[in-house]
């Protein structure tokens, strides 16, 4: 599942794009297998450097269930839509190809 508000099929996608200028550079996507297959594919970066927070001229990546929201409920995680496979993503000014090939091997790995 990938979650990206610049995404026609996204339920929020008209209010996202009033202030992103192209769709935003900040995308979700819940792994199956959860959060071994997600830690498996963080790991297997070598691009995309694992931060507890997004915003940096690098492309970064957190797992928000043990990060910001790890103090919550796993019932209040779920009504969030915060699984134990979710990552987001964080796109930097790296070329682009790089970036594509980064996440495709990483997501193999998972």
């Amino acid at each position: 599942r990938v979650v990206c508000p610049g995404l026609r099929d996204q339920a929020q996608q008209g209010l996202a794009m009033r202030p992103l200028v192209a769709g935003g550079t900040v995308l979700g996507a819940d792994l199956a297998g959860g959060q071994e297959a997600a830690f498996r594919f963080l790991n297997a970066l070598e691009i995309v450097s694992i931060s507890n927070n997004l915003g940096d001229a690098k492309s970064i990546i957190t797992h928000p269930a043990t990060t910001t929201y790890q103090r919550l409920s796993a019932e209040q995680k779920a009504a969030l839509g915060i699984t134990p496979g979710l990552v987001r993503l964080s796109l930097g000014i790296e070329d682009g190809a790089d970036l594509v090939a980064d996440v495709t091997r990483a997501l193999d790995a998972a």
